[in-house]
């Protein structure tokens, strides 16, 4: 510090902690000789003397200048009046080699630093006004100095004298007085009349140097805004303004800004127009909106933004040092910028596919020859399922079997588990019941031809043995459909436009049989007129002549790339992480951090902005890994744009309500759960179901508690603010529609809150964890087919090449080798659970801590959750239940709540993590 800025400090009056006005010459000459040795340290710049001579002298040094400056200082140890003596000890993380390194101070320079600047100045607020005045009370102001540094967390001391009447202390405020951030943990108030406060902060605080806002820490107890202590109110209006930000500017990586922008940085026109993207969000492409950088705009296209490889998220919204270490900087990025380009050295050809099924086999047994300079990479990936040896001088990568291949290596051949899996497997949320009769397209056919379907009734009754006819299997709810037609076929003619792609609007009709399991009947895929053909549409259905039978399996290859690209663009990225985003953003800008609300959400918040960036970055950019890998290639995130316009309504993101829109179940009081499965064996919904249960219950306890009467709902402005936030910004292109849900009574907000939190935990776990158990096999499950059917416009020679090798047909549609391996690595990483996981309902919170009701609440809705996983293995067990239970089928435990870190195929966090 310069001598200015010292005498400036010394001449400080602030409550508590006021030095005398006019400090002795003595005090400043000694300032000035110690100031001499340390010219700027503030400023970055190290002494000029050796660090050894420091460690000597270090305690000397110290308690030299605390006897220089204690008689400047009031004493706190006696006691004035009725004052009260408090001790505040911060409490900061740091892991040394992780992002947080440097944070946690260890050298004796550090130490006659934060003597003479104050590591940290706390100011303690109060929660009432001053009754003098009318105005906020002035605050009491201590410096926290250093003591007892570990290797993880180091503790920081302030006392404080605080005088009578001074009130309950509602917030603190905090200045960090160091040149680089620093991780809070939490601040621990001792010496209070009524016992010990904790102040729970979890946050980055900022430099001064960097923003002189100081940043506030409410205390524990939540508040409605009307209910908000006099003295807080000014504060927490604040807050929510910094947080909201003004709106110009591109954000600094340490801000705390919480904006809304399009997608508008997927792609790369400045480096070619082939890497050109459409702004998503907008009249013509409608989307939820992300959060703002406010980046340049590129120059091709002054629509874009341009690219970073530093995406901005709020700083509290970053990753961990522990998660960043076991997913972010290290493993995605890895696997993504550095594994993935040498696989690409390792095949030549980027177009070739496996030439026989021992060669995909072999990825399991023999493994990958690696080149040198991926292995170091890999070895250090911490994905459970990746494993490398050295054989005779050369590293290979093995990859584990999945779950679905160790139990029966033939099971994704079977029809049967082709059925169970649209009930089971990672992607149950697209089955339907059929309810209309013709099966009819909604599309225009003046543009895409005929719009009814070739799947007849005549057809379903002969595949079903005449057992009934069409229209009784129709009234007995027996037919199920999945449906990827009109949702597809805009975009087929263009996806077919690139290079080494073929798509196909579908629909796949199955049955119900008596055992309560589902039998395929029908395959249908579509081609629109284009290029001056007319529209093609064929039938297929199994069949035991060997011509019909090959066919069926190829177009069964076709539907399962179909639901790989909807599962990964739409029930998962699209309804999980894309439409959270606004909720996370509308929430830190209009509900304050005591508001309950905003407490009960925020931990299914966690990293998914983060996790939101990195996609952006690496995974859903032009040419990345989704549009490299998937059926719709480089209209991949457009086509999710055309499933949020057509499909998407907040109203049915809640389980039962979408269970009743798919024709999965109906209302019925007197059922389990209120509903009615259509299909009683359905493992997703019957767990899902017991799951959505639970949450609501704890939900229900919580907002009764904060809102004993309707009208605190209706009258509590930051709720009212944040759901209208959310429907007009974060949602701006449906903000019209009917179906939004109001908020006015205790069951409106219940529902909103249900849903949410249904959608970041369980809806995400169910789609995100099974991922490598059914796609790490990928014949099971391909990303994208390659070849049309061998009967749509044959020629000669390549029918005949088909029906001489049919097995060579298959593999050759199949995804190639490259695009296979790029999609098992990533699918391992997503499929990873971090060992700072959070699950749901295993974490009480420290403001739940402090409210009796809602701390026994919590604990009913953890009971439940246990009760859950028993309810999950008993029925795991059940030789009765086929879709979860038996010879070589693969469990249903996607949501079981609690997991191990690694890949497991269970477990549901808090939130979309991952």
């Amino acid at each position: 510090m310069m001598n200015s800025q010292l005498t400036q400090s010394l001449n400080s009056t602030k409550n508590g902690c006021h030095l005398l006005a006019k400090p002795s010459s003595s005090l400043i000459s000694h300032a000035n000789t110690t100031s001499s040795q340390l010219p700027l340290p503030f400023k970055g710049q190290q002494p000029n003397f050796p660090a050894r001579n420091l460690s000597n002298k270090s305690t000397t040094v110290r308690a030299s200048l605390i006897s220089t400056l204690n008689p400047f200082i009031p004493s706190l140890s006696s006691k004035t009046g009725d004052s009260v003596k408090i001790k505040a000890t911060v409490t900061v993380k740091t892991i040394l080699g992780g992002i947080f390194d440097n944070v946690g101070l260890t050298r004796p320079l550090d130490d006659l630093t934060s003597l003479l600047s104050g590591t940290f100045a706390l100011e303690l607020v109060s929660s009432e006004l001053d009754p003098k005045t009318g105005t906020e009370k002035e605050t009491i102001k201590a410096y926290a100095q250093k003591f007892s540094p570990k290797v993880d967390e180091i503790k920081y001391e302030a006392k404080f004298t605080v005088p009578a009447g001074f009130g309950e202390i509602g917030a603190i405020l905090v200045e960090n007085q160091l040149h680089k951030e620093m991780y809070i943990d939490h601040i621990l108030l001792e010496g209070l009349p009524n016992g010990t406060l904790t102040l729970a902060c979890e946050s980055f605080v900022h430099s001064k140097y960097e923003n002189p806002v100081k940043r506030v820490f409410f205390t524990n107890k939540s508040y409605l805004p009307a209910e908000t202590p006099s003295g807080l109110k000014k504060l927490r209006n604040q807050e929510l303004q910094n947080l909201r930000g003004n709106g110009q500017g591109e954000r600094k990586a340490g801000d705390r800004i919480y904006d809304y922008d399009t997608y508008n940085d997927l792609g790369v026109p400045d480096f070619s127009s082939n890497l050109a993207r459409p702004v998503l969000g907008g009249t013509q492409h409608p989307y939820p909106r992300r959060c703002r950088t406010g980046r340049s705009p590129t120059k091709h296209d002054p629509s874009s933004e341009s690219r970073s490889l530093m995406v901005y998220v709020p700083r509290d919204e970053a990753f961990s040092a522990v998660k960043s270490v076991n997913f972010g900087a290290k493993t995605l990025s890895s696997v993504l910028n550095s594994v993935l380009p040498g696989l690409e050295t390792i095949l030549e050809d980027h177009k070739q596919g496996f030439p026989n099924f021992p060669h995909i086999d072999s990825l399991y047994k023999q493994g990958l020859k690696l080149p040198q300079d991926i292995i170091g990479l890999l070895t250090s990936l911490p994905a459970a399922t990746l494993r490398t040896f050295r054989e005779g001088g050369d590293e290979f990568l093995l990859f584990d079997a999945s779950e679905l291949i160790e139990r029966d290596r033939h099971s994704w051949i079977r029809d049967e588990e082709f059925s169970r899996q649209t009930l089971a497997g990672c992607n149950p949320l697209v089955i339907k019941l059929v309810t209309e009769w013709p099966i009819t397209s909604k599309l225009d056919p003046q543009v895409y031809g005929s719009p009814e379907s070739l799947i007849t009734g005549k057809l379903i009754e002969q595949q079903i043995g005449n057992v009934m006819t069409a229209k009784e299997a129709l009234e007995q709810k027996r037919l199920f459909m999945l449906d990827y037609h009109d949702v597809y076929l805009p975009y087929v003619s263009k996806v077919r436009e690139l290079d080494g792609a073929t798509f196909y609007g579908s629909r796949t009709v199955f049955f119900l049989t008596e055992k309560g399991v589902l039998t395929p009947v029908a395959i249908e895929l579509t081609r629109p007129p284009a290029n001056g053909k007319p529209q093609w549409k064929q039938v297929f259905t199994p069949s035991v002549d060997p011509t019909e039978d090959w066919l069926w399996r190829l177009a069964k290859a076709h539907v399962c790339s179909h639901d790989s690209a909807y599962h990964q663009l739409v029930s998962h990225w699209l309804r999980t992480h894309c439409c959270v985003e606004p909720y996370i953003i509308a929430a830190n800008r209009q509900l304050s951090a005591m508001h309950p609300i905003y407490r009960l959400l925020q931990p299914h918040f966690r990293y998914t902005m983060e996790i939101n960036a990195l996609a952006r970055l690496s995974l859903i950019n032009a040419a990345g890994i989704i549009e490299n890998t998937f059926a719709p290639g480089k209209y991949a995130i457009e086509l999710s744009s055309y499933a949020y316009d057509k499909v998407w309504r907040f109203d049915q993101e809640a389980l039962p309500a979408d269970l009743i829109a798919r024709g999965m179940a109906v209302e019925d009081p007197t059922a389990k759960h209120g509903l009615k499965l259509t299909i009683e064996d359905y493992p997703y919904a019957n767990d899902g179901l017991h799951l959505w249960d639970a949450i609501k219950q704890w939900v229900s306890d919580c907002v009764k508690h904060y809102y004993p009467e309707a009208s605190k709902v209706e009258g509590d402005e930051e709720l009212q603010a944040w759901w209208t936030e959310v429907r007009t910004q974060g949602h701006a292109d449906k903000k019209d529609e009917p179906w939004w849900p109001v908020l006015k009574t205790q069951d409106d907000l219940i529902q909103v809150v249900t849903t949410i939190i249904w959608v970041a935990a369980g809806h995400h776990a169910a789609v995100n964890f099974g991922q490598y158990a059914y796609g790490g096999y990928f014949p099971n499950r391909p990303t994208t087919s390659r070849t049309p059917m061998p009967t749509e416009d044959p020629s000669e020679v390549e029918f005949k090449e088909f029906l001489k090798n049919p097995e060579a047909t298959l593999l050759e549609c199949f995804p190639s080798q490259l695009q296979a391996l790029q999609v098992m690595l990533v699918l391992d990483v997503l499929s990873t659970h971090s060992t700072d996981e959070e699950y749901l309902g295993d974490k009480l919170e420290p403001c739940w801590e402090d409210e009796p009701e809602i701390k026994s609440a919590f604990e009913r809705f953890n009971t439940r959750l246990k009760e859950l996983e028993g309810s999950i293995d008993a029925r795991n067990t059940d030789l009765n239940l086929r879709n979860r239970s038996g010879a070589g089928i693969v469990p249903y435990q996607l949501l079981k709540p609690f997991s191990p870190s690694g890949v497991t195929g269970r477990g549901v966090p808090n939130s979309i993590s991952i």
